[in-house]
């Protein structure tokens, strides 16, 4: 077992730079507090400045050389030891985001840091198997394709998924010779912090992976940098804007985008009912909300509009009477992640009452802590804000309609493309209207699900790129064509 000994009451609180903890060069720190009483959980966290950056960046590309170098086998065990590290230390990891996100281990601490063990085990297998390509030689040229490190790289991730999120940049990253540079969000910084032991017990040479704390003034930082080749981020669609300018007018570096959704679920009348329901569920009550895929708009046919809001908001007044203390296994669902977030999403709420019907939930619960009832809205216009705009908390709109055209038209009537769910026992509709909407995944008789092997991310505004599967490794890589005379 590694020598790790980070708890909420020894939180690690300095930066991980070239294999050491390390204060930060300046002396500025911020604050975190636990959103589900609002005490304060650290006035120490490190704030990285450029000073910080540089030697992140300079360890970084010392070595790269030798990493990109690292043969394959040995590059996959030190992946696969670090992916078992991180089950090992799975509930310590998930306290280290609990204290400050408010998600209960069972029903997504543990989901989230399995998905980052489990990136580095997909990627761990692919080394040796991202082949390029041969093009015919009857032109008497050899041409080859081979796919190579950019060099150093980084991620920003959010607090809604920060260890899993942070897996499927990493890992990727660093199964094709990268080296990479981690920030985490500010609201949820100490488990990216505190896997220092676990790189080292794992094997990682220094200045492989690195961890800086910070907030959205590191980021810029980062992607400003002149020696940085790619950024992946994850987050808000205005921060997203500037990361994506920060690249432009630096080196032009690659850039990765994953920018969050307003999801549609759409119910025909031939639905199975209770599968729908619990993907629907699930969709926008797991992590209270907090999910860039959530499935926030629900159009369901006309025909079976009564059955489906009945079973719809009995299971999510059951699935909220699970919330409470996230500390607590029987808790389903914990607090949103802080104040600024719980006025975000209580706002929605109180502007909603005069943007639709409400038809479930929609109050605080309890005096202290941030806690919300799961909350829907029926009959809400297409202009309406809770209708266009993406609330990241467990509200949701129910509309209905009565035509595959129609629906495929009000699915379509956002500036997000991320997820859409499709609920019919119809194949043929089911891939038809999956082709006509505008959204990098469809599921059928499914919603809010992704997978390692399979592409992630969105269209229009919901990002730029792809994550998880070969689309990943492609985007830490640069693609070289070989040219062989064969006459010479």
């Amino acid at each position: 077992m590694a020598s790790f000994q980070f708890s909420a009451t020894n939180l690690p609180t300095q930066l991980f730079v070239n294999n050491e903890y390390v204060p930060a060069k300046n002396a500025k720190t911020f604050s975190v507090l636990s959103p589900k009483d609002g005490s304060l959980v650290s006035d120490k966290v490190p704030l990285a400045d450029k000073a910080d950056v540089d030697r992140a960046v300079d360890a970084a590309e010392a070595a790269f050389p030798a990493w990109r170098a690292v043969s394959a086998v040995e590059r996959r065990e030190i992946m696969l030891k670090f992916a078992s590290l991180l089950d090992q230390h799975s509930e310590a990891l998930a306290e280290l985001s609990r204290i400050t996100q408010g998600a209960p281990y069972l029903a997504w601490g543990k989901f989230e840091i399995a998905v980052a063990a489990e990136a580095f085990r997909y990627y761990a297998g692919w080394i040796d198997k991202f082949q390029g390509d041969a093009y015919p030689e009857e032109d008497g040229f050899l041409k080859i394709t081979r796919h190579e490190p950019l060099g150093v790289t980084a991620g920003i991730v959010p607090w809604n998924g920060p260890l899993g999120s942070a897996g499927t940049k990493m890992a990727p990253a660093l199964a094709t010779g990268n080296t990479f540079i981690l920030k985490p969000s500010e609201k949820t910084p100490f488990a990216s912090l505190g896997l220092g032991p676990l790189i080292k017990e794992a094997g990682f040479p220094p200045g492989v992976l690195q961890v800086l704390s910070g907030d959205g003034s590191t980021g810029a930082l980062l992607a400003s940098h002149m020696r940085i080749r790619k950024i992946s981020f994850t987050g808000s669609i205005p921060t997203g804007k500037r990361i994506q300018q920060y690249a432009a007018e630096s080196n032009l570096k690659r850039v990765t985008l994953e920018l969050g959704g307003k999801s549609p679920a759409i119910i025909f009348d031939d639905a199975n009912l209770d599968n729908t329901v619990s993907w629907c569920v699930n969709a926008i009550a797991a992590n209270t909300g907090q999910i860039c895929f959530a499935a926030s708009r629900i159009y369901v046919q006309e025909g079976i509009k009564e059955k489906f809001l009945e079973k719809y908001k009995a299971a999510l007044q059951e699935r909220g009477q699970a919330t409470g203390d996230p500390d607590q296994p029987t808790t389903l669902m914990g607090p949103l992640v802080d104040e600024a977030q719980f006025k975000r999403v209580t706002g929605f709420i109180e502007r909603g009452a005069s943007q639709g019907t409400l038809i479930l939930g929609g109050k605080r619960i309890g005096n202290s802590g941030f806690f919300v009832e799961p909350t829907l809205f029926a009959d809400v216009p297409q202009d309406a804000e809770i209708y266009q705009q993406e609330i990241f908390g467990p509200v949701g709109i129910v509309n209905t309609f009565k035509t595959e055209g129609e629906v495929i038209k009000k699915a379509n009537a956002t500036e997000y493309g991320l997820m859409a769910g499709i609920f019919t026992q119809d194949i043929n509709r089911a891939l038809r209207v999956s082709s006509a909407l505008d959204s990098g995944m469809v599921g059928v008789n499914l919603v809010s699900r992704y997978f390692l092997n399979a592409p992630f991310g969105g269209t229009k505004q919901s990002g730029i790129g792809r994550e998880n599967g070969r689309a990943a490794l492609e985007a830490f890589t640069d693609t070289k064509t070989v040219m062989v005379n064969l006459t010479y």
